[in-house]
């Protein structure tokens, strides 16, 4: 008897490749496209997708509604983590609590052993890896899920290069349509800028103070949730003549703190939320990347319980709350924790 996988299906090439690798191995395969928002034709463009390219393997595609819960979950703790002046992941919390939580629960009910998806990494059951392609490496967004769902979860495209899976897809004339298609969104329900779902919900343009690093007011800005930490334009400083960053936002008396590059520097961070994938000891050496696209870099880890502090050997800059750091051995995924 085949093992039954659900393969989490966009309507994508990536996706569309995962179940052809997965059927041509041996797999029972079925897939799932899972409607996580309500962005007006989104869904039944990409479901017509899905469902062609099962009609040609010949496997059942499911359409599954997580609306709700990407809302609960993911949606409004985007909204409200901007709102306290906080950089939200919400990749990070959808693989967490909708990929890799609901998606699971949904492929057992339909009796499938494993879950398959798209993204760029490696999983032996027992850990994640970095994906062989580095520009396309995904495990930092992985970092917080539930350790029980690895020996679960299956990655075909971890030892593929991109370019190999587009060079693949030519072979199949059903793929054609989608292979030129656009990549997909980093974040799908934001279609532009961050601040566009924002002032949905709230109002975002509120003149307030910029203030230096001794608190005194040194300019003007138009709204703090206009900024994140790094940031260098939209503000206005008296009589600058180098360029200001921003270092930190008060969202309690729309105040953003500014400063010079250097200030920006980050020897240390502190974390909460911290999921890990192994048992380790309460101190650790490995490498760190607090943010996506960024080089991971030393450091050492000191633990305690669900916090840890990060002692970084080589400074970085522009660590803003609310994103997560990732911890690497190598290229093994440890886990990661929230910013605070």
């Amino acid at each position: 008897m085949k093992p039954k996988v659900m393969v989490g299906m966009s309507g994508g090439i990536d996706s569309s490749m995962v179940a052809i690798l997965l059927q041509q191995a041996g797999y029972e395969v079925e897939g799932v496209y899972m409607k996580l928002h309500d962005k007006a034709g989104y869904h039944e463009a990409n479901f017509a997708k899905v469902q062609n390219v099962a009609e040609h393997l010949g496997i059942k595609a499911h359409f599954v509604d997580l609306s709700e819960d990407f809302r609960a979950e993911v949606y409004d703790y985007f909204v409200s983590a901007y709102k306290d002046g906080l950089t939200p992941n919400p990749c990070v919390a959808c693989n967490r609590t909708i990929k890799f939580g609901k998606m699971i629960e949904f492929a057992q009910s339909q009796g499938a052993q494993f879950v398959a998806t798209g993204h760029y990494v490696r999983c032996d059951g027992r850990a994640i890896y970095e994906g062989v392609d580095k520009t396309k490496d995904q495990s930092y967004f992985l970092a917080q899920i539930d350790k029980s769902v690895l020996p679960k979860l299956l990655f075909p495209l971890g030892d593929w290069l991109k370019e190999d899976v587009k060079l693949h897809a030519k072979k199949y004339d059903f793929l054609s349509s989608i292979s030129s298609s656009k990549e997909s969104l980093e974040i799908c329900f934001v279609e532009d800028t961050y601040i566009d779902v924002l002032k949905e919900h709230m109002k975002i343009d509120s003149d307030g103070e910029v203030l230096n690093t001794k608190g005194e007011v040194v300019g003007t800005h138009k709204g703090y949730m206009h900024y994140t930490v790094g940031k260098r334009r939209g503000f206005f400083v008296n009589g600058a003549h180098d360029p200001h960053f921003v270092l930190e936002l008060k969202p309690e008396t729309n105040q953003i703190i500014v400063g010079k590059k250097e200030e920006l520097e980050v020897s240390s961070v502190e974390l909460k939320e911290l999921s890990l994938f192994d048992s380790v000891g309460d101190t650790i050496e490995c490498q760190v990347k607090v943010r996506y696209r960024t080089q991971a870099v030393p450091a050492t880890v000191k633990i305690n319980g669900n916090e840890a502090q990060i002692i970084l050997h080589e400074s970085v800059f522009g660590v803003a709350k609310g994103q997560v750091a990732a911890l690497y051995d190598g290229e093994k995924l440890l886990g990661g924790g929230v910013i605070v």
